[in-house]
């Protein structure tokens, strides 16, 4: 399987894209303008309320909405934390070392909240789960710092091996490895990752690991009053960090910080695989030139088509989400009903799968597959469905087949579901319904071109057009688009976004900033 990631910078978001054999499977975005929360990103924080009914308490992390902490998420290590986060804020000249004086008796399993927190107190806390609807942000005070290989938890003294390397070998030498190089009084997790590599490689991450807690700590000493004192990298480096491996053949960034960026990074976990980082700098949009824009549109609707007809609904909720399996117009074969309805469901389970992280779809997850009677092939589309979702990486749990076809699936949530609109509202009427003649609609276009350059002294710039108007504006010897130039000037491009309505258009000048023509659209 090749894997490609593409990652599309502008304005004011990040758009990363993961593709599997040129399909897409995973979409994140992020903004560039807006703070916002990050699991893993470390506060320095305060007690604001403490809720003795729900054993928890809301904290102050430094934004609007309070963050929630769960007695159970203190971590059992929680007063360990505390007496040396007051030595180090009581002695700022120097970094505490966590040693014997700091390794405290962990607190009660069924102990109280009350009996632990006090309003207003200072504590460190690190974010488990984005805000989701009108929930705040979900704390940890278990704090961990993750790496490619390792993950280091501070005042803990075990060593964990990922589940997924299955060598009884190859979990001990881990294990031996990593209990003879770690300091004392961490922990520490190794990933699935980690797996046949060197000491030296896994030393070194230790101690970059150890670095970035010490580099914490000089922050909480220095902040003052509630502040961010340790941030998560980036989601375009963390995704990288945790699913990169010898199968990725390219990273495409059409922006040269963020192509440094991740190059840097690369190049730090493994060398070789460097120059597998493009820097995008054709004209076309970068999604649309990998195809993304047109899975995006096809694969993120309330209905999606698979194989031969049949189609998913997808159906969202506060409580769960609903997805419902239909065979569609499917042309049905002499196999009978049984066989049609397996073949159906098969190709289901593989799309359930892909639309699960796709939309990063978290909670409970209904499927409504078609009824089959024999036990065989429900137990044959079960561990189909296993093997599908094998590689997704975060936690879930599958249950098998109810006697009335519905499989339930329940799989980690840390993140909001990404929704994206797929229907277009009309760019010329705003859904009035009415609209100027398409047929003057190049000669709108010319009067905004011919205003950019004679009025705003624009040369150089890019009209982005529906792919349908490029072809009309391009089509012929002599086209619309040669036209232009001789009469504007040959730094005229006019370029195809399937991102784009059908009327709608949008101009960019040569550093790629969009040129707001609002007052120049009111005059004409």
């Amino acid at each position: 399987m090749n894997s490609e990631l593409v990652v599309d910078v502008d304005k004011t978001e990040v758009t990363i894209a993961l593709l599997e054999d040129k399909n897409l499977v995973e979409l994140n975005k992020e903004g560039r303008l807006t703070e916002s929360f990050s699991v893993g990103d470390v506060y320095l924080a305060r007690v604001k309320k403490i809720m003795p009914g729900l054993n928890a308490t809301f904290v102050d992390v430094g934004y609007e909405r309070d963050a929630f902490l769960h007695y159970l998420d203190l971590g059992p290590q929680f007063n360990s934390l505390q007496a040396f986060l007051k030595q180090a804020l009581s002695d700022k000249k120097k970094i505490p070392v966590i040693n014997k004086k700091y390794m405290l008796p962990d607190i009660e399993k069924n102990g109280t909240i009350s009996d632990i927190l006090t309003t207003g107190q200072e504590i460190l806390v690190q974010i488990a789960k984005e805000p989701i609807s009108t929930k705040g942000p979900r704390l940890t005070s278990e704090i961990s710092i993750a790496g490619r290989h390792l993950v280091l938890i501070p005042f803990s003294d075990k060593v964990s091996v990922s589940q997924k390397i299955t060598s009884n070998e190859e979990r001990t030498r881990l294990k031996q490895l990593i209990q003879s190089i770690k300091p004392k009084n961490f922990g520490v997790i190794i990933r699935t990752v980690a797996q046949d590599k060197r000491v030296a490689e896994l030393d070194n991450e230790l101690k970059l690991l150890v670095k970035r807690w010490e580099e914490t700590i000089a922050k909480v000493q220095k902040a003052k009053g509630v502040s961010l004192v340790c941030e998560e990298m980036g989601r375009t480096v963390g995704i990288i960090r945790d699913i990169f491996n010898e199968n990725f053949q390219s990273i495409h960034v059409n922006n040269e910080l963020y192509f440094r960026e991740i190059s840097d990074y690369v190049e730090l976990i493994n060398p070789e695989k460097k120059k597998i980082v493009k820097l995008y700098t054709d004209d076309e949009p970068i999604q649309d030139k990998f195809a993304i824009t047109k899975q995006i549109k096809s694969l993120l609707g309330k209905t999606v088509s698979f194989k031969r007809g049949a189609y998913l609904i997808i159906e969202h909720t506060e409580a769960m989400h609903v997805i419902d399996v239909n065979s569609g117009n499917r042309s049905k074969s002499d196999k009978g009903q049984e066989l049609n309805a397996l073949e159906v469901n098969m190709a289901a389970a593989e799309e359930v799968a892909r639309q699960l992280r796709l939309r990063d779809m978290g909670g409970i997850i209904v499927v409504d597959f078609i009824d089959m009677t024999e036990g065989e092939n429900r137990q044959k589309l079960y561990d189909y469905m296993r093997e599908m979702m094998a590689s997704d990486r975060a936690k879930h749990n599958i249950l098998p087949l109810s006697k009335f076809g519905v499989m339930q699936i329940t799989r980690q949530r840390v993140r909001p579901e990404l929704h994206i609109d797929v229907e277009e509202t009309c760019p010329t009427c705003y859904g009035k319904g009415k609209m100027k003649p398409s047929i003057l609609f190049t000669d709108q276009l010319e009067r905004k071109i011919d205003y950019l350059v004679h009025k705003l002294n624009v040369k150089q710039f890019s009209l982005h057009v529906h792919p349908y108007v490029a072809a009309f504006i391009n089509k012929g010897i002599f086209s619309l688009s040669l036209r232009w130039k001789f009469a504007y000037g040959f730094g005229c491009k006019v370029i195809p976004s399937q991102k784009l309505g059908f009327l709608q258009y949008k101009f960019f000048d040569k550093k790629k900033n969009e040129i707001d023509l609002t007052e120049a659209i009111e005059m004409m």
